[in-house]
């Protein structure tokens, strides 16, 4: 009787504990499926099948990059360099198949090779160097950075075709990259959980002196522990870089990050001795499906960065309660658990799909919104003269009665792809595009041409797919224009210094090739230096106090923008608008107040709120089927303290 009693009473119990066990043992699995519950009842355009392979697609480069990011945190490292080696090898493939006529079979061993070579000298100054792994890998982040820029001298390449088609889809719907990464996650699980070099990683992790002493090479297992980081992010690198179409010097910047974050969130500790590739591959779905729901949410870019933040630090949280209540270690290495881990997940993606389909029914008869729904892509936020394109286009949005979805790419082509998908699968009326790049944008227009969605590109076109319209201003004729404005002030004779944008960008490019195109005609004009300054305020001021050290006799100073330019004032001081005139290009706010004030010259303004008016208002046309003309050029103007007063932008 009282057998029975007991054995009630823990069954009463035990349901609980069970699932609140269940709940601990896969907390990155459990965080996932209420994501997509969530997202589900918040977005009718979530829960799509079109989607959900975005949300795959975007999910790929960053699983594939941690796959190779998980070795090396099991072995109780840190690999910053991924998301360089990535641009790199892609770079190389790129370089090596187009430019040099390499065949391609060759060039992508090429590609891998570079990513095993920065790998094994990662391990090299680790294991035998005695270099700490965050300081071996963040000297590789910048090295394999700076090579893809030599390489590429700054601008994409072209991918081969035949390496392209990863970015395509088979049979006109399951994305190649999706199974790119199904594949490096097994191969992944199986160097994990069957290897000897899997099994050296967990020993190393759990206690290197003891693996050392119980007879492990480690520092030939480090070797190669960083060997296999690089091969993967060799092969993210390759997957990125056939989205795009191109080989981007600037691609995957930050990505170590985000596949670092996919690891921990995945349950692995930094300390070293847990993971597992199943692991990693949710927590990478976990980001994806954060930046694909928010995005569809219109929840505002710099918000996104908040809560994917709160996430991760929620993620780490959660495995330290897990710990603590005494879940068992995601060693990954046992297998005796590997049946009911397998039952776990069949079990939560039948969960999944049922609470899923049953919150597709909120959404089913609902009365959407009878406005226009228009997505706006920009290049990025973090710089004034794209703020006043969206504080224009949302200006002229609300006067039309247009519901306007504006995301910030932060200058990430691929980030950007990915938003321009999600605008095309969520089935947007017309989307407008601010390139990063206009190469790296071309695929995802394209899909948005085969869905019947209108595309206006504005400040810099798209290449190779077809825009209804392009509302910009003309980059190399203000470049032009800068150029004879600085040299006209300085009587035709003198010494300048010329501040470049970032390296990769086409704006970059074109108003760099505008000032080489200007100064032609007057040979009076000696430029002592050309140095880039990424369109950074506080870039522009060091790099010009540096080049002051070399050129104290500078005359004119050229930027390719006003951020830039106002830097180069405060490094200047008070010879800025007197011995030292400056010209800067955009026409923002601080720097009209600059020009005011007599220390900036002058500004080659674009007139960015009159890009975006127009930019929302040739949207509109071309998705109610008004004629649009193919281009639409709003003039630069030439901004001085004569003029300034009646310029509003």
């Amino acid at each position: 009787m009282a057998a029975d009693t007991l054995k009630s009473t823990t069954g009463a119990g035990g349901g609980a504990t069970a699932v609140r066990r269940l709940l601990l043992d896969n907390g990155a699995l459990t965080a996932l499926i209420v994501l997509l519950i969530a997202m589900s009842a918040l977005s009718g355009d979530f829960l799509t099948t079109d989607n959900l392979l975005n949300v795959g697609v975007q999910a790929a480069v960053t699983a594939i990059l941690a796959f190779g990011v998980t070795f090396v945190i099991v072995s109780a490292g840190i690999d910053l360099s991924v998301g360089s080696v990535a641009a790199l090898s892609a770079t190389v493939l790129a370089w090596s198949a187009t430019s040099h006529g390499v065949p391609v079979v060759l060039a992508v061993v090429l590609a891998v090779a570079t990513g095993i070579a920065a790998g094994l000298v990662n391990g090299f100054l680790i294991a035998y160097g005695k270099l700490p792994p965050f300081i071996a890998t963040l000297a590789m982040l910048s090295v394999a950075r700076g090579l893809s820029l030599v390489i590429s001298e700054g601008s994409p390449i072209a991918f081969p075709d035949s390496v392209s088609h990863l970015g395509d889809t088979l049979g006109g719907w399951l994305p190649v990259p999706v199974l790119v990464m199904v594949v490096m996650g097994l191969i992944a699980a199986f160097v994990l959980g069957r290897t000897y070099i899997g099994r050296s990683m967990y020993a190393i992790g759990g206690n290197e002196e003891a693996a050392r002493l119980s007879g492990l090479r480690v520092k030939k297992q480090k070797l190669a522990i960083y060997a296999l980081s690089g091969v993967f992010a060799a092969a993210a690198g390759i997957v990125l870089a056939s989205r795009l179409s191109s080989a981007q010097p600037q691609a995957a910047d930050g990505y170590e990050l985000d596949a670092i974050a996919a690891v921990v969130i995945g349950g692995a500790s930094l300390a070293g001795g847990t993971g597992k590739a199943s692991g990693t591959l949710i927590g990478a779905l976990i980001l994806a499906v954060l930046r694909n729901g928010l995005n569809l949410l219109s929840v505002s870019a710099f918000w996104q960065q908040v809560v994917i933040g709160v996430v991760i630090a929620l993620a780490v949280l959660l495995d330290t309660v897990r710990r603590k209540a005494g879940a068992p270690v995601a060693a990954g290495t046992g297998g005796g658990g590997k049946g009911r881990q397998a039952v776990t997940y069949g079990l939560a993606a039948v969960v999944t799909v049922a609470v899923v389909g049953a919150t597709s029914f909120l959404h089913n008869g609902s009365s959407s919104t009878s406005n226009p729904k228009v997505g706006l892509a920009l290049s990025t936020l973090n710089n004034p003269f794209f703020v006043q394109i969206q504080s224009g286009a949302k200006a002229e949005a609300k006067k039309l009665g247009v519901d306007l979805t504006v995301t910030d790419a932060q200058n990430d082509a691929s980030q950007q792809a990915n938003q321009l998908q999600n605008f095309t699968s969520s089935g947007y009326d017309a989307i407008i595009v601010n390139p990063v790049d206009s190469d790296a944008a071309g695929p995802a227009v394209r899909a948005a041409d085969k869905a019947k969605i209108p595309v206006v590109a504005v400040d810099r076109g798209v290449n190779k797919a077809t825009t209804n319209t392009l509302v910009a201003s003309d980059n190399v004729a203000g470049g032009e224009l800068a150029a004879k404005t600085v040299a006209e002030k300085l009587g035709g004779t003198g010494k300048i210094v010329i501040l470049q944008g970032q390296a990769g960008t086409s704006a970059a490019r074109e108003r760099a090739e505008g000032f080489a195109k200007g100064l032609k005609a007057f040979p009076g004009i000696q430029v002592l230096a050309q140095q880039p300054a990424d369109f950074d305020r506080t870039k522009g001021l060091d790099v010009m106090s540096n080049l002051l050290q070399a050129h104290p006799d500078v005359q004119g100073v050229i930027a390719a923008n006003d951020e830039m330019a106002l830097g180069a004032i405060k490094a200047l001081g008070s010879k800025a608008g007197k011995s030292v005139q400056v010209v800067g290009f955009d026409g923002t706010p601080d720097g009209l107040t600059a020009v005011k004030n007599g220390t900036l010259y002058a500004s080659v303004a674009q007139q960015p709120s009159e890009l975006g008016r127009i930019a929302v208002d040739n949207a509109l046309k071309a998705f109610q089927g008004k004629k649009v003309a193919e281009t639409v050029k709003v003039p630069v103007k030439v901004v001085t303290e004569e003029n300034v007063a009646g310029f509003t932008g």
